[in-house]
């Protein structure tokens, strides 16, 4: 009898919106090695022909982070047999500020260690106000491995994301919101039509305009806010003059000239 194994990443298109979907629903979407690189493999394949991405979890769960089983049979191997289940898993994360399109999380369930980092590392989220977050590293004895002690001061302040990764207690989707680690929390009987109408409205506009913010934030976010204004500044002065400036003045007249 031949076992038939489950991709650990499915990839569907809607018109111009992408989605990822983690697909270990039975481990909670739990990551390895294969996931790691399957999910870099699919956001860069997306980004060539789709304006949006909705990264997922398969069935009501986003990702209860690492793969224990997978990283006890690893361990038995030494140190390089252990790095590529890291690396693999930053390389997708760390791909996300570098597409040319916005990665958006929908994030419902658990989303535990792995799958908060992965939360943080995409351009929006969007939660279910009854989800479970947390880095919850500490809770076994780990340290976070995919960016979370990196990403979650920058996003959160360093009091609360210290206060957060050394006591290991969960977050709801509403907290994570107010903590600013989503765009919105919103509750289960409208989170899938929110998340739909985001994406939606986020492919709907200029490619060239939406690829030109996102390059804008995550650029400047690091650099003195004086060095950040004139990157923009260089920015705004070749986008204007450019044809997909042109076309949206152009519609602006149209729609003012109907008023």
């Amino acid at each position: 009898m031949t076992e038939v194994r489950s991709a650990p990443v499915t990839v569907r298109t809607e018109g111009t919106v992408g989605h990822i979907v983690l697909n270990r629903p039975r481990a909670l979407n739990a990551i390895t090695t294969e996931l790691g690189r399957a999910l870099h493999d699919a956001l860069v394949d997306l980004a060539s022909r789709t304006r949006v991405v909705v990264i997922r979890g398969a069935e009501g769960n986003f990702s209860v982070g690492g793969d224990f089983r997978e990283l006890e049979r690893l361990r038995a191997q030494g140190p390089d047999a252990v790095r590529p289940l890291f690396e693999n898993f930053a390389r997708a994360c760390a791909v996300i500020p570098d597409l040319p399109i916005p990665v958006v999380a929908a994030v419902e369930g658990y989303a535990m260690a792995g799958g908060f980092e992965l939360m943080q590392a995409c351009d929006i989220a969007v939660v279910r106000s009854d989800a479970e977050l947390a880095d919850n590293h500490v809770n076994f004895g780990q340290i976070p491995g995919g960016g979370g002690s990196q990403r979650l001061p920058r996003l959160a302040g360093r009091q609360r994301a210290l206060g957060h990764l050394l006591g290991g207690e969960p977050l709801s989707g509403d907290e994570a919101a107010a903590w600013g680690l989503a765009y919105r929390s919103l509750p289960p009987e409208t989170f899938e039509a929110g998340v739909q109408a985001l994406a939606e409205r986020i492919a709907g506009h200029d490619p060239a305009a939406v690829s030109g913010i996102k390059n804008l934030v995550h650029n400047g976010f690091e650099l003195p806010l004086p060095d950040a204004l004139a990157v923009e500044l260089d920015a705004v002065v070749a986008h204007v003059t450019g044809d997909a400036a042109a076309r949206g003045i152009a519609a602006f007249h149209r729609t003012t000239a109907k008023e």
